[in-house]
């Protein structure tokens, strides 16, 4: 079993800056790669990022690549994600996942933070 917990939401004017933490437990951190996804209501859930269990390795959807990173520290059992530039589309529920065979399914979920981004 894999406890997750967001923190870092809250209300943003456009152009500003959030960094969102997930504080993992229940496993071995470094064992598991990690994702951020964002759902907005009614439509689907999207990837946003993803960093395999060292950090050395990360992925970026389009629509956030150059303004997003994430990262982890092991030492913490913390997986961050530094949101920049942002934009009010950026405006949803933003969920850390824990896939625990690095197959690009995730089996453990947090259960969300709020970002709002005002124009």
């Amino acid at each position: 079993q894999v406890q997750l917990v967001e923190s870092g939401g809250g209300l943003v004017q456009a152009g500003g800056s959030l960094r969102l933490s997930c504080a993992a437990s229940g496993r071995t951190f470094s064992s598991y790669a990690m994702g951020w996804f964002r759902q907005v209501p009614g439509k689907e859930r999207e990837s946003v990022a993803a960093i395999n269990r060292s950090g050395s390795s990360t992925y970026y959807a389009d629509s956030v690549k150059g303004r997003f990173t994430i990262s982890r520290d092991n030492a913490k059992n913390t997986v961050y994600l530094q949101m920049d530039s942002l934009k009010p589309e950026d405006t949803a529920v933003y969920y850390c996942a824990a896939d625990l065979k690095a197959s690009g399914s995730y089996h453990y979920w947090g259960q969300g933070t709020q970002v709002t981004v005002s124009s």
